[in-house]
């Protein structure tokens, strides 16, 4: 067979095409190969002095390092106050590994449970961690040091008391998610936004075991959960101009990472953990009710099982802390009379039935309040007291005061000045249970004793309970409280935290109701009681008034108390 080629005038032009095509084609490649072998073959690191310059710079963080902390950091300092007050003695304690079976939570859940402990022993110092661990796979200097000196005996380890065991229990993930999409289309622009939700629970278990036994301690256990959530959402715009299109895409994400999650499980179980052990009400520090049945059924059986030794120590440092008792007097026995009158006083002041021994009410009474809060829920106040001291203070003695009121109606919120022979009443309240002492004090400054009297004979009083004086309830008041001639004339109480009467000088031991030789002015009442008391052991205020002539208009004398406030 005989083939035939037949070349046209069109086949020649186009193949002379081809072949231009070509060899501009290999033209460029070559070009191409020649820089290569040239400038990029043979970089200039010189070139690029400046870029190497900043380096260092850029590569410094921008944000400042902060201190880890997680929801109940505040709760572990408040911990660490409440094992103090308790006596807890200094206990050796351990930790076993927390493994994660999931493989989902890459977290050193031991190193936090280190962390928990070490900030609930500040103060209180109750407990010191033994660090020993043999793990053939990473060897350290520590642990081959450890080894080689107990092999040659010259270091000797102690065994602790208590070992802390767990594990992260599972993790579900996307138990909640919730996806919403929408859209819009036309013939040049196409519109559309999406939003994500998702929501993965974390849970620890946690226990308690003695290390002598390797044993797990019944009812010394925590279980949580905590929800780590993660969101999106964003925007997409296309649009086209002719054959040519453009496309927009704008998104915002976040994810709740698992350490944060796992340090508050984990502060909250040793939380839980500790208060349990150490039988201290916990759950204050956690901010949570007193009156919880389960509370109050936890507290019952501490109570039982702790003893009297264990009872005596909770509620004599409460009663310290409170100042019924002074620092020094620490060690008193349970049937000590000075205890036995604190505990009378704390229990009147409380509202429980007065009998000078330690029952369950006056127990549970003593280790309520430990901490104070704001109204949003944040803590105020760390230890027992009356009072709150302070944003995140530490209570170290408790407020003591006498407030002493004007009873007589006062318009517009405004004390009027009294008139020549118009009555008065005052009523006076102090903050803890006291013996109380009132005196006036006349124009000139002469001195009556008002309280104690012939009617009115105890001085004792409770927290919290108003003294009238007069007793305006009373069929018979004693006396009548009238204002005397014009001037400024007040009267003055006087607390203390014993009866000193009996130990007052002479010439303040008259009757009541008559004026004293050589007693002048609240001054002088002061110094009296001074003589016998250190500033300390009383707290004392003076209430002032004007009086007017009978026909004198009121308004034009109106005055304001002063006050003088001491004591603790």
């Amino acid at each position: 067979m005989k083939l035939t080629i037949v070349e046209t005038v069109a086949s020649k032009k186009a193949a002379s095409r081809h072949m231009g095509g070509l060899a501009k084609a290999g033209h460029w490649l070559c070009l191409s190969a020649v820089l290569l072998s040239t400038g990029c073959g043979q970089l200039d690191a010189r070139r690029h002095t400046d870029a190497h310059e900043m380096a260092t710079i850029m590569n410094r963080p921008v944000a400042r390092p902060v201190r880890s902390i997680s929801s109940f950091s505040e709760s572990l300092s408040c911990m660490d106050h409440m094992l103090r007050a308790a006596e807890l003695p200094t206990t050796l304690i351990s930790s076993k590994q927390f493994p994660d079976f999931s493989g989902k939570v890459p977290v050193a859940v031991k190193d936090m449970v280190v962390t928990s402990l070490s900030q609930m022993s500040h103060l209180s110092n109750a407990f010191r961690y033994v660090d020993y661990e043999v793990d053939i796979a990473r060897q350290d200097t520590v642990q081959n040091l450890t080894t080689i000196l107990l092999n040659n005996n010259q270091m000797q380890l102690q065994r602790p008391a208590l070992y802390v065991s767990g594990a992260i229990a599972f993790v579900d993930q996307n138990v909640a998610s919730l996806r919403n999409t929408a859209g819009i289309s036309g013939e040049r622009v196409d519109l559309g936004y999406s939003k994500s939700n998702t929501a993965t629970v974390v849970a620890l278990e946690a226990h308690l075991g003695d290390f002598r036994t390797r044993t797990i301690i019944p009812g010394l256990d925590s279980a949580n959960e905590v929800v780590i959530g993660g969101a999106g959402d964003g925007v997409d715009l296309a649009g086209r101009i002719g054959t040519y299109g453009v496309r927009f895409n704008v998104g915002r994400d976040y994810a709740m990472g698992t350490g944060g999650a796992l340090r508050t499980l984990v502060d909250l179980a040793m939380i839980e953990l500790v208060g349990k052990w150490a039988r201290v009400p916990y759950w204050q520090c956690l901010m949570l009710d007193q009156t919880n049945p389960h509370f109050q059924r936890q507290m019952r059986d501490w109570f039982d099982a702790s003893g009297s030794d264990g009872q005596l120590k909770l509620v004599r440092s409460s009663l310290i802390s409170r100042g019924y008792l002074g620092a020094d007097q620490a060690s008193l026995s349970a049937n000590a009379p000075v205890l036995r009158e604190a505990l009378a006083r704390f229990q009147a002041d409380r509202g429980v039935t007065v009998s000078g021994v330690i029952n369950f009410p006056t127990y549970e009474a003593a280790l309520r309040n430990f901490v104070g809060l704001n109204p949003d829920g944040s803590l105020t106040r760390i230890g027992w007291s009356n009072d709150a001291v302070g944003p995140a203070t530490v209570a170290q003695t408790p407020s003591w005061a006498i407030n002493l009121q004007v009873e007589n109606p006062q318009p517009a919120g405004l004390r009027p000045a009294f008139s020549e022979g118009e009555q008065i009443f005052l009523s006076a309240t102090v903050t803890k249970a006291s013996h109380l002492y009132c005196y006036y004090v006349d124009t000139a400054g002469a001195v009556t004793r008002l309280l104690p009297n012939a009617l009115q004979s105890s001085t004792l009083v409770s927290a919290e309970q108003a003294v009238r004086i007069p007793d305006w309830m009373s069929a018979n008041p004693g006396f009548i409280l009238d204002a005397g001639k014009p001037g400024n004339e007040g009267v003055i109480c006087i607390a203390t935290d014993t009866d000193v009467m009996p130990s007052l000088p002479t010439q303040m031991q008259g009757p009541a109701l008559t004026v004293m030789k050589d007693v002048r002015g609240t001054q002088g009442v002061l110094d009296q009681f001074r003589q016998v008391l250190d500033a300390g052991r009383l707290t004392t205020q003076t209430i002032q008034w004007s009086v007017t002539a009978r026909n004198a208009p009121a308004a034009s004398a109106a005055a304001t108390p002063a006050t003088e406030q001491g004591g603790k």
